[in-house]
């Protein structure tokens, strides 16, 4: 219910916030005609797209500064310089689109009224909102009575949590521990036993059971069924969640509510977005490599006997095993010498990696200079083993050696270039810090970090830097 009460507050504060835009614009527009005497020289179908854009604009902005986030802003300072950046962002990007059109007809005096006005308003309606919020709702009659349940650790940070969180009025009426000999503490109003108790003295609304993980004596079923009994709502913080954990996340399948452990950062719609790129990405590429193809075989094949695609078994998502394609840049033994050279391996780990790898062809060693041997996994990125951005994938001896921690980096589709591609994979030697570079890839997945990694591998390949 919380949630959808942030949901109502903060499209009603988006309507707000709106309106304040369109009388600022329209104050500005007249007060010159009313006060000053003569007219703007802005023209009206101008003004009413310049009002649309700025009211739009504005709300995006103002999202973006976490102005309609679930959380009650820290002070009236932080709170107001957000809104002077959003406001002064806003009108930055205004003043040079209209830069751009010098031939309009549009009075910079006014874009100052307009401005000043719109903050001026969003300000005042931004302090009176917070006002209301921090202290008048939690006042109100109506306004909902949380019992929390759990040790004093647990139970303070679910409080503070509360205290925190936008909605139209609750309160924390006390908290209610598991433990006897914790009685005293401030905010404590009784004991787990005698919840029944307390419930009947006090005004309560909502249970919040937050015990650890360590309290599995604890059974709840009694305690619940009372609460269901009384007609009190429940909530549950799961005991496996910890501080800073991100990766719980309740989902309904049919109806049915499951606790989700995430392996990584992505979502349904994130997964999308990145299978588009990775199929308009993967054609451009394998237009690419159909021009390249006649070139680049006949150079391996004059170079060196063997074919001219290398085919080696992969371990992708999950264990799923799939054939890598890359142009043939070693010598058609390679697979052999492997282990006469695994004793000069530069990785500490499972990881091998030899910078003068007397392995490589001559040729070879241009095309792993200039990326141009990685061009083949595109045929991997449109039978959608691969994707353009991801970790890399390893082989199937390097799994054997993994460590479970390890294992994480194949929790996802393996890709072509990655974090650890562009953040100078030359200079790192030590595996440990590969994973690190792969897992915080996965739990702090963007669209938008894929778009920079793709550009800044672009970058690294143009000046030959990083390629093994």
């Amino acid at each position: 219910m919380l949630q959808q009460q942030v949901y109502v507050i903060n499209s009603l504060l988006m309507v707000i916030d709106a309106v304040c835009v369109i009388i600022a614009g329209y104050s500005a527009y007249y007060i010159k005609l009313y006060y000053v005497g003569g007219a703007w020289k802005v023209q009206g179908n101008v003004f009413t797209v310049s009002l649309l854009v700025v009211m739009l604009l504005n709300n995006y902005m103002m999202g973006k500064f976490n102005l309609y986030a679930d959380v009650k802003p820290k002070s009236i300072i932080r709170l107001q310089w957000s809104v002077l950046k959003a406001v002064v962002i806003t009108f930055t990007f205004l003043s040079a689109g209209l830069f751009m059109y010098k031939e309009l007809d549009f009075s910079r005096e006014f874009l100052l009224y307009f401005g000043f006005l719109s903050f001026l308003l969003i300000a005042v309606s931004r302090v009176l909102s917070h006002l209301y919020f921090i202290y008048v709702s939690p006042k109100t009659f109506n306004a909902r009575r949380i019992l929390v349940v759990g040790d004093l650790q647990r139970g303070k940070l679910v409080t503070d949590m509360l205290q925190s969180q936008l909605s139209y009025g609750h309160t924390i009426i006390g908290q209610v521990i598991p433990k006897r000999e914790d009685n005293c503490a401030t905010g404590v109003i009784g004991h787990l036993d005698d919840l029944s108790d307390i419930l009947k003295k006090h005004s309560v609304d909502e249970v919040v059971f937050a015990l650890k993980i360590d309290d599995r004596n604890v059974d709840l079923s009694p305690h619940l069924d009372m609460c269901r009994k009384m007609g009190i709502t429940v909530r549950i913080l799961p005991a496996l969640w910890q501080y800073g954990n991100q990766i719980l996340s309740m989902e309904k399948c049919q109806g049915i509510p499951f606790l989700t452990m995430r392996a990584g950062n992505f979502n349904a719609t994130g997964l999308l977005y990145k299978r588009l790129l990775d199929l308009v990405g993967g054609l451009i590429g394998m237009v690419i490599l159909l021009v390249m193809y006649p070139f680049v075989a006949a150079a391996i094949k004059f170079d060196s006997p063997g074919p001219v695609l290398f085919k080696q078994k992969r371990m992708g998502r999950n264990g799923r095993v799939f054939n890598l394609y890359k142009f043939r840049s070693m010598s058609r033994d390679a697979d052999e010498r492997k282990q006469e050279l695994i004793t000069m391996n530069e990785m500490e780990g499972p990881l091998f990696k030899l910078k003068d790898d007397p392995r490589i062809t001559r040729v070879g060693r241009f095309l792993r200079k200039t990326s141009l041997d990685e061009f083949p996994q595109f045929i991997n990125v449109l039978k959608g083993e691969m994707s353009l951005v991801g970790t890399r994938p390893p082989t199937l001896d390097e799994v054997e050696k993994y460590h479970p921690e390890h294992l994480k980096r194949i929790s996802a589709k393996p890709g072509m270039t990655g974090l650890w591609q562009v953040s100078g994979r030359n200079e790192i030697t030590d595996f440990d810090d590969v994973v690190r570079l792969d897992c915080q890839y996965l739990d702090q997945w963007r669209f938008s970090d894929d778009i920079k990694i793709l550009f800044k591998t672009v970058w690294v390949v143009l000046q030959r830097k990083g390629a093994v």
